[in-house]
């Protein structure tokens, strides 16, 4: 399995330590009634096909629970399932194993979503030089955890939160004066960081070339609009289309001058995929 970046390693035992919190609160009742000393078995299985992501998750959620539990998986990190398809099997105690069910599989449901809408965008883009991005439309609590699905689905990701990149968008240009003033306040503030520009029409995209923006966001742009930047010499900044852009909409852009396209459809519109574990004495 692919090493994790450090900063989402390290984001993962807090995360799955809140939702152990939030779920087994001051202990799990039914699972006490089994024997505290009784040993099971299980798998997991996938109800449909899917790419598989949220291993570290999962992994986690029962080292937490008890470190003598034993995890097998079958499928590697972003493999794509079928469905009855096993995932991994685990033995240990039968009361650990019934407490850390939901929450593994809360993990790996969601983040398997968020890998298989990716990969359903990205197998879209295969024979364009087009990234698909996400955005910061992510589940409370899971940002970091959706970002990774997302990189595991076969897209990338945009700026993680507000801290490591600009976007400049409508208000902060009407507070500061203007574009050229707010990518120049950018550059001064932070060079090494990229600065984005969100536009509305041409004449702003040339306004955020001009001052130096290292990508400018065309927000709502038409396809026809879009065409037009082909006249325009944009140096080195890129291009990106953002703004109710989904997998069937995708197609109209392909062929355009763009570098990127931006959509909250990877981390938002996603739907959990349907797993199941069954337990055996």
């Amino acid at each position: 399995m692919r090493s994790l970046p450090k900063f989402i390693a390290e984001d993962i035992p807090k995360c799955v330590a809140r939702a152990l919190t939030e779920d087994i609160g001051s202990g799990d009742i039914s699972a006490q009634l089994i024997d505290a000393n009784q040993l099971a078995t299980g798998r997991v299985i996938s109800r449909e096909k899917a790419v598989i992501c949220g291993r570290p998750w999962v992994d986690e959620v029962f080292f937490q629970l008890d470190p003598a539990i034993v995890i097998d998986w079958h499928i590697s990190e972003g493999d794509w399932v079928k469905e009855n398809q096993t995932l991994f099997s685990i033995s240990g105690n039968a009361r650990v194993l019934l407490s850390g069910e939901r929450c593994a599989l809360n993990f790996l449901q969601t983040l398997s979503g968020t890998a298989t809408t990716a990969r359903q965008y990205a197998n879209l883009t295969t024979q364009s030089k087009i990234r698909i991005l996400d955005t910061r439309k992510t589940i409370p609590g899971l940002r970091l955890a959706q970002k990774y699905a997302v990189d595991i689905g076969g897209c990338s990701n945009h700026r993680i939160g507000l801290y490591d990149a600009f976007l400049i968008k409508e208000n902060h240009i009407i507070a500061c004066g203007g574009i050229a003033n707010a990518v120049n306040k950018a550059k001064q503030m932070s060079p090494d960081k990229e600065i984005e520009v969100e536009v509305e029409c041409l004449d702003e995209l040339k306004q955020a070339v001009s001052a130096g923006a290292d990508r400018v966001m065309l927000d709502n742009f038409t396809r026809e609009q879009i065409m037009q930047i082909k006249a325009i010499d944009l140096g080195n900044t890129k291009i990106e289309v953002s703004g109710n852009v989904t997998e069937h909409s995708l197609s109209q852009y392909l062929d355009t001058p763009i570098d990127y396209i931006s959509s909250g459809s990877l981390t938002k519109n996603i739907q959990a995929i349907d797993l199941s574990m069954r337990l055996s004495l």
